[in-house]
């Protein structure tokens, strides 16, 4: 476990994965164990979204890859690279081919293994700063690699009357779970505030959209993506996909208001 520090604020980091929030004594991260979802946040790549339909097979210019859920990303160890009191740096890295084991496998997937047909390095920091928590992330790899990218942070519910409220839009925690497991599309934002019992504004840099998903009252998990996948057909999911270049770089700042 990575603990972070600044001010009155603290950060807990589990293998790369945020597991705690914690300003002023109010814990912003959904806790693991809790009702809703094991985790406490995850990445959604190469890809977003479901492929059972398409027999967990998604096109890309160099073949055809074996990807389920949300893609092979969530599958990989990350390996601390440095920490130090308020930052810490993880990294997963992948070999073009290479078969990794899915543990979706057997019980919710037909497909043993997954593959991708590039090689890339996938980089998560975090950067505690008083009331702020900065996630970066940064990916390298082969030229014209095919990608999607999705963060999914679970934020705890202490109240009965939470709000998501966009510049132009706002949702009651009723209308996300009405949607079900498609998750609630908000297209074209950068920012966004849970409204609870303590706010919190989540503000992002490279994706361009959000979903927001949640199966229970005590937690909901609003997503920055860079393409919402259940606007095409699975068949059709690399019309989704943006391509490399020498690195991308996206950003999520998590402020709580205190």
């Amino acid at each position: 476990m990575v603990e972070l520090k600044s001010g009155n604020s603290k950060v807990g980091i589990d293998q790369g994965e945020l597991v705690s929030f914690v300003v002023e004594g109010h814990e912003y991260i959904h806790q693991k164990g809790s009702p809703g979802w094991r985790s406490s946040d995850t990445e959604m790549f190469p890809i977003i979204g479901p492929v059972d339909q398409a027999g967990f097979r998604v096109n890309v210019p160099n073949g055809e890859a074996i990807q389920d859920q949300h893609g092979l990303l969530r599958e990989l160890e990350y390996v601390l690279l440095e920490s130090t009191e308020s930052t810490a740096q993880f990294q997963k890295e992948y070999k073009a081919g290479t078969s990794i084991k899915n543990s979706k496998f057997p019980e919710k997937s037909d497909k043993q293994w997954l593959t991708w047909p590039y090689s890339f390095i996938f980089q998560k920091s975090f950067e505690l700063k008083d009331n702020r928590l900065t996630i970066s992330f940064k990916i390298t790899g082969e030229r014209d690699m095919p990608f999607m990218l999705g963060y999914h942070p679970a934020f705890k519910i202490h109240t009965n009357d939470s709000r998501i409220i966009t510049d132009d839009k706002d949702f009651s925690l009723d209308e996300v779970l009405a949607v079900g497991s498609r998750a609630l599309q908000v297209a074209d934002c950068t920012s966004i505030v849970l409204k609870d019992k303590k706010e919190i504004q989540i503000d992002t840099e490279g994706f361009g959209h959000f979903m927001c998903w949640t199966e229970v009252r005590n937690m909901v998990c609003i997503e920055p993506i860079s393409f919402y996948p259940y606007s095409v057909e699975q068949q059709n999911l690399h019309e989704g996909f943006q391509l490399l270049e020498d690195e991308a770089n996206f950003e999520v700042t998590l402020t709580a208001k205190i």
